[in-house]
C-alpha cells in the first residue's frame, strides 16, 4: 500500500503561483510514476501532469504547458507542482495520484492509490 499527503493548496489571485507537494510513504518502491489530477464542481476529474519515477520523464496536457512543471526528489519520495500564471479556470481540487506501472500516465485509469485532494483557487 502507498499513502499519499498533498499540501500546498490555497487562494492565489489570476497570475499568480501556487507549489502543491505529494509526500508518497508506504510501499514506495513499487511506484512507477506519480501526477497530478484536477476536478471542478460539476465536472470529471481531468489530467493535469505526471512524472515517471523511473526516468523523470514527464507528460503535460495541453492547457498547462508552458505553466505548469513537475517535479521529483526521489530521497523524500515527494513529487512536486509548480504552477505559475494561475488562471481562474484552474480552479479545482487537485489529486496525486501514484501508479504501479506503465499504462499511461495521462489516463486516469492507471493510478492505484490516490491523494485526499488539496484545493486551489484562483480569483479574477
Amino acid at each position: 500500500q502507498v499513502q499519499l499527503i498533498e499540501s500546498g493548496g490555497g487562494l492565489v489571485q489570476a497570475g499568480g503561483s501556487l507549489r502543491l507537494s505529494c509526500a508518497a510513504s508506504g510501499d514506495t518502491l513499487s511506484i512507477y510514476g506519480m501526477g497530478w489530477f484536477r476536478q471542478a464542481p460539476g465536472k470529471e476529474r481531468e489530467f493535469v501532469i505526471a512524472i515517471s519515477w523511473t526516468d523523470g520523464s514527464t507528460y503535460y496536457a495541453d492547457s498547462v504547458k508552458e505553466r505548469f512543471t513537475i517535479s521529483r526528489d526521489v530521497a523524500k519520495n515527494t513529487v512536486y507542482l509548480q504552477m505559475n500564471s494561475l488562471k481562474p479556470e484552474d480552479t479545482a481540487v487537485y489529486y496525486c495520484g501514484a501508479a504501479k506501472a506503465d499504462n499511461g500516465l495521462e489516463y486516469i485509469s492507471s493510478y492505484d492509490y490516490w491523494g485526499q485532494g488539496t484545493q486551489v483557487s484562483v480569483s479574477s
